[in-house]
């Protein structure tokens, strides 16, 4: 495990789970900030993205993969459906081998830039699932640097991609905020 981002996840992961698990049954519709989500399809979009791990940490390629996870994928149960795709994904990372490579929607890059990837979405979506559903926003230091660090490294190819809104100014000196600040959240 030489990547920071390696040892991260499984504590991410948990963190991320425990958001889940505290969604009161009234909250799982209501709005989060990435404006097109509501709390379950956040979730939903959470859950497909770690049942996608497995797949490519396994070496599997993106037409092997294929559709099986587009869509609905936590059904009437979104707790339920987090916690097995949790269970898979922290499975994968433990036995994870990030010397290689994979291909991904926009190009071949290496697993250490998935694992960095992977810390990056459930950071912010802690932040964003702990907001639309009410709970504390506080988010794990560590993890938040790492992001941090990786997101201004990486700005202009994300902003590029076009799947986040644009960085909101920030004065703040709060690492937070300056994350979720320049991954387009108005903290």
């Amino acid at each position: 495990m030489t990547n920071s981002s390696l040892w991260l996840i499984p504590d991410a992961i948990n963190r991320f789970g425990v958001r889940v698990h505290a969604v009161d049954g009234h909250r799982w519709n209501d709005a989060t900030p990435c404006s097109e989500w509501k709390v379950r399809d956040l979730v939903n979009h959470m859950v497909g993205e770690h049942l996608w791990v497995p797949h490519l940490l396994a070496g599997e390629s993106l037409e092997q993969v294929g559709d099986r996870y587009d869509g609905d994928v936590v059904g009437a149960d979104p707790v339920r459906a987090w916690d097995e795709a949790a269970e898979r994904s922290l499975a994968a990372w433990k036995g994870a081998d990030l010397s290689g490579t994979a291909r991904f929607s926009f190009g071949e890059a290496p697993l250490t830039v998935y694992a960095d990837q992977i810390l990056v979405d459930l950071t912010v979506h802690e932040w964003d699932l702990a907001r639309g559903s009410g709970q504390p926003e506080r988010l794990d230091p560590a993890a938040v640097d790492h992001s941090l660090a990786y997101a201004r490294a990486n700005a202009e190819r994300i902003a590029n991609l076009g799947i986040i809104a644009a960085p909101v100014h920030t004065t703040s000196t709060d690492p937070a905020v300056q994350l979720l600040s320049l991954l387009g959240r108005a903290v």
